[in-house]
């Protein structure tokens, strides 16, 4: 796998109150270019369900009260995630890339044509998960993400927030990339 100067690599994370989009929210997303993590964008949405699962919400630290007060309405975020997309892409096809990039990019896609009428990355995701199953040779269950940290000999913390997650897939990914290419 090689990079194109036609295309650029974002790596997207987000936090969600629950398993699926529209009946659960997407709280938090955060992004940076794979080659730039310090180009980021972040934002915490206010919830668009009253719904959640506990257990969703203690692994983030997010309040759903707080983010129905304090958070950028659903329609914003989304505008303004795409703004950053296309001014950060330019004229490159921008790349949605993930850890575990289904999840993620299923409440993105869902926010996007929800509240956009849109989605600048289109209809799929480039999933690091997946990617590392081929490049190494390894089988699903080493595809977890502190198992790759290691074999890359990585050490970052998972936070749980996305943008800082977003990052570590990032470091991950450009480090795939890099490892990998003489191969």
């Amino acid at each position: 796998m090689s990079k194109s100067k036609e295309e650029i690599y974002i790596s997207v994370d987000i936090e969600a109150s629950g398993p699926i989009p529209g009946e659960y929210s997407m709280l938090s997303i955060g992004a940076c270019t794979t080659d730039d993590i310090d180009n980021g964008f972040y934002a915490e949405l206010q919830p668009i369900s009253e719904k959640y699962v506990k257990e969703a919400l203690d692994v983030c630290g997010l309040s759903m009260e707080k983010l129905m007060k304090m958070g950028v309405s659903p329609h914003e975020a989304m505008r303004k995630f795409a703004d950053w997309t296309k001014s950060t892409a330019r004229e490159r096809k921008p790349v949605f890339v993930g850890y575990n990039a289904p999840f993620d990019w299923s409440f993105v896609n869902y926010y996007f044509i929800k509240f956009t009428g849109e989605n600048p990355y289109g209809v799929s995701a480039l999933d690091i998960k997946s990617v590392w199953l081929g490049m190494a040779g390894s089988t699903w269950l080493e595809t977890t993400k502190t198992k790759i940290k290691r074999s890359l000999g990585l050490e970052i913390e998972h936070t749980h927030n996305a943008l800082d997650d977003a990052r570590e897939q990032a470091m991950i990914f450009e480090k795939m990339l890099r490892q990998y290419a003489k191969s």
